[in-house]
């Protein structure tokens, strides 16, 4: 230990405090998970990861740092999003840029990810055909992408920021040489006669009446990111009512659906006709969370 250098447990004590204090006022806020916030606000400012932030973070932190920190805080405590103050969002172990302009990426996603790399893997796609219908942050086209080396992705997106941003990702995430990107409204831009092994979207699924009562953080999501109509299935609709002529045989269409709504879906596919029976795929709290659906 060097002359003047304070040992190890006296650094990780005052790391310690600082996330007590400053996490308290966060759960004080209605913020469950406090600490672990203020954990991932260091981080971000220190640079470091968690280990780091233990064992020397306490050495980096000035009154710049400081400052910084209760700057965040502030607008913390207000419930605006953290993704949103720090300008980034973790999905599926990568790190992505966010902006209000996006939604942001939420861990139920990462089923349907989950989902479209197992099925890949095990139809033997060597090369799959994606679309991503509503691109946002480009968290599915980039995973995809990232995970399955030899796709090639085509998302789409209503939103010029939205692509702009997944357009940033993309690149920083190297997956650039894999997707295209291209502004519609759903298929709007789609050409006739293309196919898709893989139909992906996380579509608007949440119901006007669900909409008043989300919590704040989700409330500050772009509106046409969230709501799907009265009952949440407008956007579902049209993609069912589309996809089939776009689906490669032997590809499926999979989508993220909201709580309860796996029945109605269901049934939707089932009027159509052009579609097999769904399968469905539970997140983490046992819901069904994904659907998946293949041409009959």
């Amino acid at each position: 230990m060097g002359q003047g250098q304070k040992p190890a447990f006296e650094v990780a004590e005052r790391i310690r405090q600082l996330i007590a204090d400053k996490g308290r006022l966060l759960e004080q806020a209605g913020i469950d998970q406090g600490r672990t916030e203020i954990e991932l606000i260091l981080c971000h400012l220190l640079k470091v990861d968690r280990l780091n932030l233990y064992q020397g973070g306490a050495h980096l932190i000035d009154d710049s740092v400081l400052k910084r920190l209760d700057e965040i805080v502030s607008r913390r405590v207000s419930r605006y999003p953290l993704q949103y103050i720090l300008g980034e969002s973790w999905f599926y172990g990568r790190r992505f840029h966010v902006s209000p302009k996006v939604m942001i990426p939420r861990p139920e996603t990462e089923v349907l990810c989950e989902t479209a790399i197992r099925f890949a893997g095990e139809a033997g796609m060597t090369s799959p055909r994606v679309l991503d219908l509503g691109v946002g942050s480009g968290v599915i086209s980039v995973t995809v992408a990232c995970e399955l080396e030899h796709c090639s992705v085509l998302a789409l997106d209503i939103s010029e920021e939205a692509l702009r941003v997944a357009k940033m990702n993309t690149a920083e995430l190297g997956a650039a040489d894999r997707i295209e990107f291209c502004q519609s409204d759903f298929f709007a831009s789609v050409e006739q006669g293309w196919t898709f092994d893989l139909i992906l979207s996380n579509p608007p699924y949440i119901s006007g009446e669900e909409y008043k009562s989300l919590p704040p953080e989700v409330l500050a999501d772009p509106e046409v990111s969230l709501l799907g109509g009265e009952d949440g299935l407008d956007a579902i609709k049209v993609i069912l009512r589309s996809a089939p002529a776009f689906l490669a045989e032997g590809g499926l269409v999979i989508l993220e659906i909201g709580d309860n709504q796996a029945d109605r879906v269901a049934e939707l596919a089932a009027d159509d006709g052009r579609y097999r029976a769904a399968a469905r795929i539970k997140d983490l709290s046992g819901v069904d969370r994904v659907i998946m659906l293949s041409r009959a």
